[in-house]
This record gives structure tokens, sequence and C-alpha cells, in this order.
């Protein structure tokens, strides 16, 4: 089975992590990661995974982080999907700038080009 995570979903994982390293709270963090599997790809974890809870194997992954980066913590996540025959693939987070950057690079050309074709 293959799980996609878009950017949107990895963006509010970032955050969630930026907000968990700095307030030492995780409560907040195991929602988001929680929502951002559908309904669908949870059931389906469920019964691969040995608990049968999402919610329990999410917490789990948390307890086995040590707190102090997304890298860390999708890797741990990685690998626990994996164990059950679930492969993980998402947008890596430092690429996710460079889009951003790239993207708004292009829409400030398109405005230069614009400005310039009123004025003719």
């Amino acid at each position: 089975m293959e799980i996609f995570l878009n950017k949107r979903s990895m963006q509010r994982v970032r955050l969630s992590v930026a907000d968990a390293v700095e307030d030492g709270e995780i409560d907040a963090l195991r929602e988001d990661l929680v929502s951002v599997f559908s309904d669908d790809d949870i059931e389906e974890i469920e019964r691969r995974i040995d608990s049968g809870d999402f919610y329990d194997f999410v917490s789990e992954i948390l307890d086995e982080w040590s707190g102090e980066d997304l890298d860390e913590l999708m890797e741990l996540l990685e690998t626990q999907l994996a164990d059950a025959d679930v492969s993980l693939k998402y947008t890596a987070p430092e690429n996710d700038d460079d889009d951003d950057e790239e993207e708004e690079e292009e829409t400030e050309e398109e405005l230069i080009v614009d400005e310039t074709d009123d004025e003719l």
C-alpha cells in the first residue's frame, strides 16, 4: 500500500513539529499527524499494525522521537509504516521552500510583464 502526503499536509506537519519543539507539547502534533491521513488510509493501516489503533501507533512513534526535528520524525514514521507494508511518499520539506520561492518569482515576473503590456 502507498500513501501520498501532499505539500499542504507536510506544511501542516512541519508547523506542528516547530510548535511541539518550541512548546515541548506533543498533543497537538499527534492530532495533526493523525489528521493528515485519510479515514481509508487509517483503516488500512489499523488492519496492518499489531496494536490495531492508529492513534496509539502515532503515540508510540512520538514516544521514540527525540523531539528535535521533522526529518527524524518522518524517518520514524516511514520506518514504522514500512514494517506494516505501507510506503509513505511525500514532498521533502526543504523542497517546499524552493518550490514556493520559484512560484513567487514566476508570479513576480508575470506581474512585471503584465504591467508593461498595460502601458502599451
